[in-house]
């Protein structure tokens, strides 16, 4: 609590966190042909990425598509409080349209910001974003 008697979040410092703690955050469009295909290999790259960067999933958090404000999802809501918490160091994403999309980059940004100020980064799993991670940084 603040002396002006406002409650104010606790968080971690980025030095108490593990660093390996990751959650994979998924929010997929699905296809009418193939409705969980989009979602599972976000999962399984994910889960695959994180292997090959000594990442540890501590939990795998979904929304569904449509809302393009990540800070009215349920699922990214709980992403933010584990941040807020501690419990992670690294957020997992296929891509950054996962977290808003191109209409909405500002958003995008206002949430990575947000990580960042926490001491979590964003990491990107899709291979050709992987392998630079640029925005994160």
């Amino acid at each position: 609590m603040s002396s002006a008697g406002i409650p104010r979040e606790e968080t971690l410092p980025s030095s108490v966190r593990e660093p390996s703690a990751a959650v994979l955050y998924v929010c997929a469009a699905r296809s009418p042909s193939s409705p969980e295909l989009a979602a599972e290999r976000a999962e399984q790259e994910g889960h695959e990425f994180a292997r090959e960067h000594g990442l540890r999933v501590m939990e795998v958090v979904t929304d569904p598509y449509g809302e393009p404000d990540p800070s009215r999802r349920k699922g990214w809501q709980r992403v933010q409080a584990m941040a807020a918490a501690g419990s992670i160091s690294v957020v997992l994403v296929r891509w950054p349209v996962v977290i808003a999309p191109e209409s909405r980059h500002e958003d995008r940004y206002r949430e990575v910001a947000r990580l960042r100020d926490l001491g979590v980064r964003v990491r990107y799993t899709w291979a050709p974003l992987a392998a630079s991670n640029e925005e994160t940084r």
